[in-house]
């Protein structure tokens, strides 16, 4: 079965690291604790370890869930490290990812108090 990341109605980038030794039922499980999210509503998440070489997956198919690895073997994810929540991204969100990009950019540029000057 080939998978069509865009078929999913939500795609849930679980950030930070997880040990990707967990399967199904201690993914679900991760979900279920920790994110209060509904892991029967066609949404996949998406987990990754502590190297960016690789990410798993967990879908539900309306009869079963499945369990999704992927390994880069000439490159590697940008993903978000420091935080503990999932966040649901975009199809362009997801697009950047799998690209190498990260889907949660940074602002790097701070708002101006009025009447401050440097």
């Amino acid at each position: 079965m080939l998978i069509n990341w865009h078929d999913p109605d939500h795609v849930y980038l679980v950030c930070g690291k997880t040990d990707l030794r967990k399967g199904i039922d201690g993914l679900a499980m991760v979900i279920a604790e920790n994110y209060g999210l509904e892991l029967y509503d066609n949404s996949l998440f998406l987990f990754c370890g502590s190297r960016n070489d690789r990410f798993k997956g967990l879908l539900w198919d309306g009869e079963g869930f499945i369990l999704l690895y992927k390994r880069f073997e000439n490159g590697r994810l940008s993903w978000p490290r420091y935080s503990s929540e999932a966040k649901e991204l975009s199809t362009r969100q997801l697009d950047w990812l799998l690209k190498g990009l990260n889907p949660l950019p940074v602002c790097k540029i701070k708002t101006a108090q009025p009447g401050t000057f440097y």
